[in-house]
């Protein structure tokens, strides 16, 4: 089963989106298992501080390095102390059973390979910026750096739930039948194939902002039952898009 471990000092952002659809199905099925960890559970003081002012000065603050190492080690399952990994074989390869993620703009793109190459993992541990971002020896204490795209967020929740449903399905069981990856979008092999897809009525009609009605029909070759033309028709049209 592959873990996931989400550290955070805003656990409450991941409930809800967590608590539907694909993900709580495969946390349900016992496919995947998702835990959210508070920062400031490994934090001191009354006040439970994260963060401080940045040495040289600056604007904003910086989260601090220590309850993240405490975090981390707390957290980190069948791994010796964060320099060194135990290794095990997956699909031939010599595979860390846990991998580190910083969640940052300054991290590697993350995209359908990547998340192909995680779901090999056991443990995934994302660890969420928040703002003005890390005191810089945290890069000491993780594995990799992801970025979801090129802007600037809040902080690194909304990255960390869109590389656990990346990954996530990419854990079999997860999303429906056992093809349901084979043609999708970004899938194993394909730089990219999305033809057009659709779904009853036949036809649709619709009316522009002159009054006139237009119907909108499902192409012939779809509705044949030749699956053989199906098929090459769906590849034309998804060349079409590259």
């Amino acid at each position: 089963m592959l873990q996931f471990d989400i550290v955070t000092i805003f656990p409450e952002i991941f409930v809800s989106y967590f608590s539907e659809s694909i993900i709580k199905r495969a946390v349900k099925n016992n496919l995947i298992k998702i835990k959210i960890h508070n920062l400031r559970n490994w934090s001191q003081g009354v006040h439970k501080q994260v963060d401080d002012r940045p040495y040289g000065g600056g604007p904003g603050m910086i989260l601090m390095m220590e309850p993240i190492a405490k975090a981390l080690e707390a957290i980190t399952v069948n791994r010796l102390p964060l320099t060194a990994n135990k290794k095990k074989t997956v699909n031939s390869k010599r595979l860390p059973v846990s991998r580190i993620i910083m969640l940052t703009p300054a991290g590697k793109k993350f995209n359908q390979r990547e998340a192909e190459r995680l779901a090999k993992y056991d443990q995934l541990i994302l660890l969420c910026g928040r703002y003005e971002g890390f005191d810089a020896r945290v890069d000491k204490l993780v594995d990799e750096k992801i970025s979801i795209g090129d802007y600037v967020l809040a902080g690194g929740e909304l990255p960390a739930m869109v590389v656990l449903e990346a990954v996530a399905r990419q854990v079999k069981g997860v999303v429906g039948h056992d093809h349901a990856l084979a043609e999708e979008t970004f899938s194993k092999g394909l730089d990219y194939i999305e033809y057009p897809q659709y779904t009853r009525p036949e036809i649709v009609e619709i009316r522009n902002q002159k009054s006139e009605i237009r119907k909108l029909r499902v192409p012939k070759i779809l509705l044949s039952g030749n699956h053989a033309k199906i098929k090459k028709w769906r590849g034309k049209m998804s060349n079409k898009a590259r």
